[in-house]
């Protein structure tokens, strides 16, 4: 099996999201990683980045949203064009994983027409509640016809042990990493939101967009658990991590 980083697009946000110490009215920028996994019975994309209209439109596309996330990437950097940068398009892809399903990580979802959507019954749950919006779900992100597989629990994708759901709440109501085991490279844990900066793991602190501090602190503390038995935790939009990971054709192996 094969892991490819791609750029699901990049952000800018208040710092004080993130970490508690900034100044006000300080950013900084997020990239928003998506990662392609080609496993023997499938192509996998575990999350699909910004949707490319957020890019030249974004009070088009996110409405409200794009006062506190503002997209900062060139038109053509999204999931769309990493894919086809390793040979791939939407219809190459089998599954693909939403780790939740607020817009930069959901954008794409309506171009995997092929594919069967995995998505955790709560983020469903979530994304359907009256004040979805407010919470940074959009509709018109998710709400698609095709294959679409609820789950609940910890999920082995293909019965192999290579690619595992884990719910890591907090965040958001379902969200989910991906623990990957690859032959040479060793095992990752795909944390997207459930870590989306290193330094809150590194100092025990809860991002102010939060669900569940409760939740979010007892998932904290399974990515530490996970990490010290040797996984490799992939956060979800830290740059200093993003420059240093391999990313598009260069895969893990």
């Amino acid at each position: 099996m094969r892991m490819h980083m791609l750029s699901g697009g990049r952000l800018r946000m208040s710092k004080r999201t993130y970490y508690p110490d900034a100044e006000r009215g300080e950013t900084f920028e997020l990239p928003v990683s998506c990662v392609l996994l080609r496993h023997a019975q499938g192509n996998v994309l575990f999350d699909t980045g910004c949707h490319p209209d957020v890019a030249v439109d974004p009070e088009g596309r996110l409405g409200m949203l794009a006062k506190y996330m503002t997209p900062i990437m060139p038109a053509d950097d999204h999931v769309l064009t990493s894919l086809r940068a390793v040979g791939l398009g939407p219809e190459d892809i089998d599954v693909v994983v939403c780790s939740h399903l607020h817009t930069d990580h959901c954008g794409c979802n309506a171009f995997f027409r092929k594919a069967t959507i995995f998505v955790h019954a709560l983020e469903m749950e979530a994304a359907n509640a009256s004040n979805s919006l407010d919470r940074g779900y959009i509709r018109e992100d998710w709400d698609h016809p095709g294959p679409l597989q609820i789950f609940d629990s910890q999920t082995d994708l293909f019965g192999d042990g290579k690619i595992t759901l884990l719910p890591l709440p907090g965040h958001s109501k379902g969200m989910t990493g991906a623990l990957v085991k690859l032959d040479q490279s060793g095992e990752f844990l795909l944390a997207a939101d459930a870590l989306s900066v290193r330094a809150n793991l590194d100092r025990r602190t809860v991002p102010r967009n939060t669900l569940d501090t409760d939740l979010f602190l007892k998932s904290l503390d399974e990515l530490a658990k996970l990490e010290a038995s040797g996984a490799k935790v992939i956060c979800g939009h830290d740059a200093g991590q993003w420059d240093g990971l391999q990313k598009g054709p260069d895969a893990y192996w």
